[in-house]
């Protein structure tokens, strides 16, 4: 008994010796560099993302473009994986309601290979809501919107070419001009009263990403990559 109480204590200090001596080499060996808040990435989608066939929890990844240095050195090197998922996605509906996707950026895989935690927030994208969240159109109001400012663009461009004419004949802009305005306002509101009556049964416009599409990020919060 008093043989087996010794066998225990013994290999009880030698594991505790072996952990300190681990956890001491280490400290020695390990270094950080810091990647501060507000550090931009360029990042290379490798494969597509759409708000039509997706669904929440779908996984993805990308790979950063630009490198990531501190002090000159190159802390992440380009090529680096990211991978994320997405968190939300608002599926486009009627009274042209165009989709939302959300995508949360979970960890980048080192050149040695550690998972590091990371936040990112994409900042260059054809609409981005207040909360993050990517879109091509927002809604009905916004599609009307649109086909009032194609309406008045189709009445300018009718005006305009009333007064080309008179370069030839001057006399004729006295005639040339009202009607061609008359002529781009009646098209401009049959557009504008047409497109708003179709956008009322359309769909809104789906969000996607194509592999291969790059976009800017910027980091939330500062990140230490393991240097050695």
């Amino acid at each position: 008994m008093k043989n087996i109480k010794i066998f225990i204590l013994l290999a009880i200090f030698l594991v505790c010796t072996s952990a300190n001596v681990w956890a001491g080499t280490f400290k020695a060996d390990a270094k950080t560099k810091r990647i501060p808040a507000g550090a931009t990435f360029k990042l290379e989608f490798l494969q597509p993302i759409s708000t039509f066939s997706a669904t929440e929890g779908d996984e993805f990844s990308a790979i950063i473009k630009n490198d990531q240095k501190f002090d000159s050195t190159i802390v992440l090197p380009a090529g680096s994986v990211v991978r994320g998922s997405i968190g939300k996605l608002k599926t486009a509906k009627r009274l042209s309601r165009g989709a939302m996707l959300y995508l949360d950026f979970d960890h980048v895989v080192t050149p040695a290979g550690r998972q590091i935690p990371l936040d990112l927030a994409i900042c260059s994208f054809d609409n981005i809501y207040y909360d993050g969240g990517l879109y091509k159109n927002l809604g009905y109001s916004e599609a009307v919107k649109e086909n009032y400012e194609k309406a008045v663009d189709i009445t300018k461009k009718a005006t305009s070419y009333g007064f080309k004419v008179e370069d030839d004949a001057p006399i004729l802009k006295y005639i040339t001009v009202p009607i061609c305005a008359a002529g781009g306002f009646i098209g401009g509101a049959g557009y504008l009263a047409g497109n708003s009556i179709l956008d009322v049964f359309r769909k809104g416009q789906d969000v996607k990403i194509q592999a291969g599409d790059t976009v800017e990020v910027k980091l939330l919060n500062p990140i230490d990559i393991p240097v050695y």
